[in-house]
């Protein structure tokens, strides 16, 4: 006999209290009954009313928006943004509340996940439990920083307009104007245009350059437009078949300023967001690793070699640093940026499949930026056993950064020191710095 499907409780309204934060910019709260609701659009101490946007009777959790404020927290303002909200675009999580909360609300999520994941106190961890602005972000409430240098525009099917995903959905909110989004993007004018037979248009503004950028995915079958924005601009496209993105016209490659270099990336490769997000990320990661002239270095999922240009620069003609990165057009870039640098060498791969195969045992410094995911154990315990004095981790996810630092214990090392930016204003997104020695040199 075949179960009887689940009662869907999309649409359902409680009346809770909001409690503590939680990683993925919703906040927990229980039903009279004990369900659990991960609520959107609230802040803890709230008392509002939730509407169920995800899940089923007997679910281990369900998704809900905060729809009405009954009890309002001293943090919450009104949205800066006409297009946030219950139901509307999903682009950020906490345009409800003030810039100082924000960064409060991420420094108890990181808190929570060390915790939680790698049993660290944030004392242990060696950090302070702020999370810093980033320069020129310190704005009052009410003000949006333009920070999001580049922006992935969704295309409305129907209208042919550009707008932005609204929260887990693929349902288009057309916009006029994204506040979040830097001056070199907003003044392209793309949603003014239009987008008839594209699925997504993704525009770049370049940190240090005047190069702009847009990447056009098409639907299939569907024909290029005529690209005539307010700025010049250069035009790439996806490939339908084999996704990848070849030049229409212009540069296929934008120029990017940091650490007192410049970087080519190319075909939309991946370059920190936020403007300042580049040197402030090199500033943390070198006065955390303190490089010597002469010794040996690691950049692992090196990019276009921002840290390796970094590394370079500081260990002088007798130093080396080899950096892996699987991307192959990031290898491509890394090794034109940094060609006057003859001893550092970038290499085409998975670091977990590299690495060993380069026959390094022992090393003096290591950076590792990986994905989302974080290193994980296998690659941790590798990294663990070349005898680095120190390492610096940067994490753009707490989560996975807290259980890579618990493999790195098991591997003989501790935290000295952990910092927190808070790179990704009015979204749940915080990026960290951890600087790891091996432990018998901590205490």
């Amino acid at each position: 006999m075949q179960a009887e499907p689940k009662k869907s409780l999309v649409g359902e309204e409680y009346e809770v209290e909001i409690g503590p934060v939680a990683h993925g910019g919703h906040c927990i709260a229980r039903t009279a009954e004990g369900q659990v609701l991960f609520v959107r659009h609230a802040l803890p101490g709230e008392r509002v009313v939730a509407r169920v946007t995800e899940g089923e009777e007997g679910a281990r959790f369900l998704r809900a928006d905060a729809v009405r404020i009954m009890e309002p927290s001293k943090d919450r303002v009104e949205a800066p943004c006409p297009f946030a909200g219950p139901g509307r675009c999903g682009g950020c999580d906490w345009q409800h509340a003030k810039p100082g909360a924000q960064r409060r609300l991420k420094g108890e999520v990181i808190a929570e996940q060390l915790e939680r994941l790698a049993g660290l106190t944030p004392e242990e961890a060696g950090w302070d439990g702020t999370v810093m602005p980033a320069e020129g972000d310190k704005l009052p409430a009410g003000q949006v920083p333009q920070w999001r240098t580049r922006v992935q525009y969704a295309v409305d099917a129907a209208t042919g307009k550009a707008g932005l995903r609204r929260h887990r959905s693929h349902e288009v909110e057309e916009i006029d104007h994204c506040m979040i989004a830097a001056a070199g993007v907003s003044e392209l004018g793309i949603e003014r245009r239009d987008w008839t037979g594209m699925e997504s248009v993704e525009a770049i503004a370049a940190t240090g350059s005047q190069d702009r950028q847009v990447i056009l995915t098409p639907r299939p079958g569907a024909r290029l437009p005529l690209v005539e924005l307010d700025k010049p601009v250069s035009v790439l496209r996806v490939d339908e078949k084999s996704g990848g993105v070849h030049r229409v016209h212009g540069r296929p490659f934008v120029r990017e300023r940091a650490d007192g270099r410049t970087y080519r990336v190319g075909n939309g490769g991946f370059w920190q967001v936020h403007p300042k997000a580049a040197d402030t990320l090199v500033t943390a990661v070198m006065q955390g690793l303190l490089p010597r002239k002469g010794e040996m270095a690691l950049d692992l999922y090196c990019g276009v070699g921002l840290f390796a240009g970094a590394l370079a620069d500081r260990l002088g003609e007798k130093g080396a640093v080899l950096g892996i990165e699987s991307g192959k057009r990031a290898v491509e870039d890394a090794r034109h940026n940094l060609a006057d640098f003859p001893r550092v060498r970038i290499e085409q791969g998975k670091v977990e499949s590299v690495l060993p195969r380069t026959g390094i045992t022992e090393v003096d410094l290591i950076v590792l930026d990986p994905p989302r995911a974080g290193a994980g154990r296998t690659t941790v315990a590798h990294l663990a056993s070349l005898g680095a004095r120190r390492i610096a981790y940067v994490a753009c996810d707490p989560a996975a950064l807290a259980r890579d630092l618990a493999y790195f214990r098991e591997g003989g090392y501790r935290v000295r020191t952990l910092r927190a930016f808070d790179l990704f204003p009015m979204t749940h997104h915080v990026e960290c710095v951890a600087i790891l020695e091996p432990a018998e040199k901590g205490r």
